[in-house]
């Protein structure tokens, strides 16, 4: 096989025109850094990318930067079945094939491994840094689980660094200048220490102006200002033995938004925020909102609360009732600054030696990881004079207290009331209700404004914060032999283990302020205790401890049975243990704990927290109180649950030159990824506390082809996937969690590099994909709860601002289930059902309530129908807490393009004074998909176009180089992805979309 005679090569460099300094290759393989002879390590050994079995693409570093891939989201413009997006919480989704990070949540494996220089990143922000100083990038499509491991069922980014070269000195810098006063500086200097010791050292820094215009202050956010710096040392004491040891650190800081833009076809019922049809630049009905409907005149009515105290009604007009929401995606208007921190620190080392026929390397690395971003919930701003005649109110009630209403000589207020409101206008209000309105901070301890934590505004504030502190180490040895007869081996181990220590989504509202001191304080009244919020006034998804401990133990066989036929075995044992400390809060939702106003330390410090029950089955009590881990279920502060998974995988390749150049091969290969563990929710639901592992049979066939010496590359590949138990995510309960699915996929792909003459290059991509959910799935669509059904009634529910369905037992019977619903609304001073608008999507009707006075209604202890639900329907009515599940069988998943087409081409001219000029192009279209697994042209992402171009003149030697550029020529802001709200928050869509033109100027050399 010959690898070791390959090991350590590097790629090729370019003989077009690039700015980038990649490392000598040998002779007899260069041609160039878009053709066939690079070397890769897709297969843990180094080979020609030609030679490998496997659907492998590679960017040398002339050839990422000719075709303006900065980043690894950039990666999706040239490469087929690849797609790239933000997500909701601080992440990414890289998707192959049709998987990507379909599951969320902390106890979630990422469906594409990254890996740097080998060895594999958890939790990693190298999505989010730039590209500098780098030797290559491989992008594996397909399972990889036998030889990269966990987290390998999509494929595997490989991103590997430039190493340091003995006996040489180098260096090289860039700088860049574009629109949106966008600077960006790299530079690298390689200095060799004696005949066998090198050390190299890169780093970039890049700092923009925002992409998005704030009309409510008329500023510019979205901006970034980040740095990288990396070192490294290269040691080669003898010929056999290569030492590798590398640091890196990544930082940025900056105004840059987590959540681009939202879009909502506005639901003017309220009952759920937002419609099913569209994504229309609205806001969505605020009356939707959690906020509001716990601070609502309708809520405080059904708890015997003065009505005057409430801050709106949900049957009247809502807070974002005249909120601007710009069709531009890049215009917004927000009060609240987004902020974005993020940092990584890496370190990691490699031995490599030769003993004669037999290589080993033994590799480590260690990563620490943060991120903490803020951001405007709604990108918009609301109506604050709603409010006026409820904050007069509580600065009355603060003043005087509550009144008796009783003539005198009676009192005309309730002795000592006045204190039990004080504390609330202190705390929101403290220069009156006319005067900044404050909302709590993110703040761990829980006690936000009524701890004196808190974020004061002349607006309403609504934001959300997720943040995450992360560390991971892992170690792997490999051993691989290189004997001359049919009969070779690589075996190897690794073990890892990631720990999260804090991971937290808050939402903060001023109208969750409000409602805790209100609530808390009548509570506490009633009871005869002292003045007390419903703490927490803010929601908080919690976990404080993830710890992940893994290890796999794999193995491939290789027989050459002769210069051509070549067949694969291998195997691998994969074993993960995972423990998760968790838990979700918000006003009281562990518990019905009080908090006495002016409590220091934290919420589960109030000496109330046992007094109350902490749902209807399990009361708190002294011995067993609010706070204690290991206490009643629904008392303790934290849920603890722990999961173990292993399983055999496996692959099978053989391939077939026909000569040199030419290459068929077919494959089969078993993915895996391990199942986690749902966090606690706020509402029993029915949600499985864990999730299973998923694992995918894929089978390949393919072909690699290089004519004409080089002049034409042509690779072919066709796929089939069958996936058992995907894992997939839906928002229960203010919650992700994630269930299972079956599905199919299937497709090709082509890719081509065609060289006419040795100064014009084309690069071509096309691809083709279809994915569906096979067997019979149901779930209820958070955007319909009804699920299409116009025999029921969506029902929002007052008590939670979740959403559950009634629907008649009698197929069809909607006069029925609606009259049922406004017989028990009329009991709780509601209105009845009403009808949505004809364009909505949704076929039943809504209405504001409360599920579980329906369901008592509905149904007896026993299960049976009562006599109520009896006279409205002949068979019952039926409650369906989670929604009307749907069957999703034949839908396609989301991320998963059917299309994808990208064509490059670049003509390099040459002048008599070895100067060149190299003009290029990239087209890049991407087809039309969907953004969850309900489908539906609300959930649809049209397809897309991007183009880029360049122009570079290269001085004599390419010691130097200028360059000019534009991304995105036409300026396209389509969207790549998009992320449905929780009911609470009224089911609007987060958007995610290509970034805006940018242009400028660049320079580079290199000594």
């Amino acid at each position: 096989m010959k690898f070791k005679a390959l090991i350590g090569t590097s790629i090729l460099a370019m003989t077009v025109a690039t700015p980038a300094f990649a490392q000598d290759a040998p002779a007899e393989t260069e041609r160039d850094a878009f053709g066939g002879e690079i070397v890769v390590t897709a297969q843990r050994q180094s080979e020609r990318l030609q030679d490998v079995p496997i659907a492998v693409s590679a960017f040398s570093a002339e050839a990422l930067e000719a075709q303006q891939i900065e980043n690894s989201s950039d990666l999706q413009l040239t490469l087929p079945n690849i797609t790239f997006t933000k997500t909701n919480f601080t992440s990414s989704s890289f998707t192959i094939r049709g998987i990507g990070d379909l599951c969320v949540g902390v106890t979630c494996d990422q469906a594409t491994a990254i890996h740097l220089n080998g060895s594999p990143l958890f939790q990693t922000r190298l999505f989010e840094t730039e590209f500098f100083d780098l030797e290559r990038v491989e992008v594996l499509r397909g399972p990889q689980g036998t030889l990269f491991g966990r987290s390998a069922t999509s494929g595997v980014v490989n991103v590997i660094t430039a190493k340091p070269k003995t006996g040489v000195f180098e260096a090289a810098a860039d700088a860049e200048y574009g629109n949106y006063d966008a600077i960006k500086v790299k530079g690298m200097v390689n200095i060799p220490i004696g005949d066998t010791l090198a050390a190299r050292v890169a780093g970039v820094y890049v700092k923009r102006d925002g992409y998005t215009k704030n009309l409510f202050d008329n500023s510019r956010i979205d901006g970034r200002d980040l740095y990288s710096v990396r070192g490294s040392l290269r040691w080669e004491p003898t010929d056999d033995t290569v030492v590798d040891l590398m640091g890196s650190y990544f930082r940025e800081k900056d105004d840059r938004m987590r959540i681009q833009k939202q879009r909502c076809q506005r639901d003017p019922t309220g009952v759920l925020g937002c419609l099913n049809n569209r994504r229309d630049a609205s806001a969505a009905n605020g009356n939707a909102t959690l906020a509001s409907i716990f601070s609502s005149r309708e809520l405080f009515a059904i708890q015997g609360l003065p009505t005057a105290l409430a801050l709106g009604s949900l049957y009247g007009t809502d807070f974002f009732h005249d909120a601007v929401v710009p069709e531009d995606s890049r215009t917004v208007s927000t009060a609240f600054t987004p902020e974005y921190f993020t940092s990584e620190l890496t370190f990691e080392g490699r031995i490599q030696h030769n003993f004669g026929p037999i290589s080993a390397q033994l590799s480590g690395s260690y990563q620490k990881v943060k991120v903490d971003s803020r951001n405007d919930y709604f990108l918009a701003t609301g109506d604050r004079t709603l409010y006026a005649g409820a904050l007069n109110t509580l600065a009355f009630f603060a003043a005087n207290g509550i009144p008796t209403g009783l003539p005198a000589p009676a009192p005309a207020f309730v002795p000592g009331s006045s204190a039990y409101f004080a504390p609330i206008a202190a705390a929101l209000i403290p220069n009156g209700p006319n005067g900044p309105l404050c909302t709590s901070d993110t703040d761990p301890t829980g006690l936000g404004s009524f701890g004196g934590n808190s974020i004061c505004s002349a607006q309403s504030l609504q934001y959300d914060r997720s943040n995450q502190i992360s560390d991971a180490w892992s170690g792997e040895l490999i051993f691989t032999s290189d004997f001359d007869g049919m009969f070779n081996f690589l075996v190897g181990g690794i073990y890892a283990r990631s720990n999260t220590t804090e991971n937290s989504y808050y939402v903060n509202a001023f109208g969750l302020d409000y409602a805790s001191g209100i609530l808390g304080s009548f509570s506490t009244f009633a009871a005869g205790l002292p003045p007390s919020s419903l703490g927490q006034p803010f929601f908080r998804n919690n976990t404080s401890d993830f710890s992940l401990k893994s290890y796999g133990l794999f193995g491939e066989t290789y027989f050459e049975f002769n210069d051509r036929l070549k067949l694969t075995l291998g195997l691998r044992y994969n074993n993960d243990k995972k423990f998760v400390q968790a838990r979700s809060i918000l006003l009281s939702s562990n518990g019905n704990l009080l908090v006495p106003y002016g409590q220091t330390g934290s919420i589960y410090d109030s000496p109330f927290g046992a007094l109350f029950d902490a749902d209807p089955f399990t009361p708190c009590t002294a011995a067993s109180p609010v706070g204690a881990v290991g206490s009643a279920p629904g008392c303790e502060a934290f849920q603890e649950r722990t999961v173990s998974f292993n399983k055999l995988t496996g692959r099978a390749v053989i391939d077939f030159k026909i000569s040199e150049d030419n290459l068929l091969y077919a494959s089969y290969s078993r993915g895996y990824k391990s199942g986690g563990i749902n966090p606690p929710l706020q509402a029993s639901t029915g949600v499985q506390e864990s999730f299973r592992p998923e694992q995918v049979d894929a089978f390949e066939i393919g072909s690699k082809n290089t004519f004409g010496d080089g002049a034409l590359q042509l690779n072919l590949t066709a796929f089939y996937y069958k996936y058992k138990d995907l894992q997939l995510s839906r928002i229960v309960s203010r919650t992700a969690v994630n269930d299972n699915i079956n599905a199919n996929i299937w497709g090709a792909e082509v890719e081509a590099i065609i060289r006419p003459d040795p100064n014009m290059l084309v690069n071509i991509g096309f691809s083709y994909l279809k994915s569906k959910v096979s067997g019979d799935s149901f779930f209820s669509d958070t955007r319909d709860f009804g699920g299409g059904r116009s025999d029921a009634v969506i029902i929002k529910d007052i008590s939670n601002a979740a959403n559950c369905a009634v629907a008649s037992g009698t197929a069809g019977n909607a006069a029925g289930v609606n009259a049922f619903v406004a017989a028990v609304n009329g009991s709780l001073g509601l209105q009845a059902p009403t009808a949505f608008p004809a364009d909505g999507g949704i076929a039943s009707t809504g209405a504001y309530s409360i599920c579980s006075v329906l369901a008592a209604a509905a149904v007896d202890a026993n299960g049976n129908p009562t006599p109520t639900a009896l006279a409205f329907d002949p068979n019952g009515i039926q409650i369906f807490a989670a929604g009307i599940p749907v069957n999703i069988k034949g839908n396609e998943l989301p991320q998963a393009p059917n299309l994808k087409f990208s064509v490059g081409a670049q003509y390099k001219i040459n002048f008599e004074n070895d100067m060149s000029l190299v003009p290029r192009v990239d087209i890049a279209y991407t087809g039309e998909s969907f953004g969850t697994i309900f489908n539906g042209n609300v959930n649809k992402i049209k397809g897309y176009a991007q183009v880029n171009a360049q122009i570079q003149l290269n001085g004599a030697d390419d010691r130097w180089y200028v360059r000019g550029f534009v991304q995105n020529l036409f300026d396209s802001n389509s969207t790549t992805g998009l992320y449905v709200t929780d009911q609470s928050s009224g089911l609007f869509t987060n958007i995610f979309t290509l970034e805006p033109r940018r242009y400028g100027i660049g320079i580079g050399a290199k000594f």
